[in-house]
């Protein structure tokens, strides 16, 4: 077999490695966890090939295994490589100045999130924590079901009834706090006033003694691909200048939406 044969074949083998490795990756996307035959039958490979391209990925840090269920999970890790994603597309840059404005103004903290729609849930990718002691305490890759949240109410709110009706299959409407909505009719009245005001509340639904507000942010198509929100504890949540921090968030997060090229107005 010549050199030139053998380097073709080298190459086939490698680009077939790399596709089998996304395959995985992609499988563990669909769902927050996956055994090792889900993932097998999902990425069309058998179980021993798909097993050596996990343990290859538990490795490098890109994979993690419940030691009880035995079922593999995406790791931040692998967070950090799509946030370095979202940057480039200049999302969190972009909302970078009016977040920092808005955290000098109010002193509170500001999140940037995103909706992930293989669970349901939403990711918070940026933030400005508080300047106060009593404050919300989050993190960089933090999760949270959609319906617990302000972030998630004013995704929600721009969805169609299709894409509410699996986000909820995805994440039923269950309690998170004694505040949490349950009921869709409830749900459904919050995302009525969220759509015609382009604000959501969470007032203390995901976290006791917690209140948010949030706005989405809108790409060129008017498609809400993100949302801005602020986080206050309820004992500073109730009260006249918290008026005027929602239309200060409100007018950042359309300050962004037209930076990202959308051209409407609501």
């Amino acid at each position: 077999m010549s050199s030139e044969t053998k380097a073709a074949e080298a190459k086939v083998d490698n680009v077939t490695a790399v596709m089998k490795v996304m395959a995985v990756l992609e499988g563990l996307d669909i769902d927050h966890e996956s055994s090792l035959a889900e993932l097998s039958q999902r990425a069309m490979m058998s179980k021993s090939t798909a097993y050596r391209f996990l343990q290859t990925l538990k490795n490098l840090g890109y994979v993690a295994q419940d030691s009880e269920s035995e079922k593999y999970r995406l790791t931040m890790k692998a967070f950090v490589l799509g946030s370095s994603a979202l940057g480039n597309m200049d999302l969190i840059k972009m909302a970078d100045p009016d977040m920092a404005a808005l955290s000098q103004l109010t002193r509170e903290a500001v999140h940037l999130g995103t909706l992930d729609a293989s669970t349901g849930e939403i990711v918070y990718v940026h933030k400005y924590n508080s300047h106060f002691n009593l404050c919300m305490n989050t993190r960089i890759g933090d999760r949270c079901p959609a319906h617990t949240t302000a972030m998630g109410k004013a995704l929600m709110s721009r969805m169609t009834e299709a894409q509410l009706e699996h986000l909820l299959t995805l994440q039923p409407l269950e309690p998170r706090t004694e505040r949490t909505l349950t009921s869709r009719q409830a749900l459904d009245e919050q995302l009525a006033q969220a759509r015609q005001s382009g604000l959501a509340e969470d007032l203390e639904e995901m976290d006791a003694g917690v209140c948010c507000f949030a706005t989405p942010i809108l790409d060129h198509t008017g498609k809400a691909i993100a949302a801005l929100s602020m986080s206050i504890p309820t004992i500073r949540y109730h009260q006249d200048i918290t008026l005027a921090y929602k239309a200060n968030l409100c007018e950042s997060g359309r300050n962004i939406s037209r930076q990202l090229g959308w051209k409407g107005t609501d």
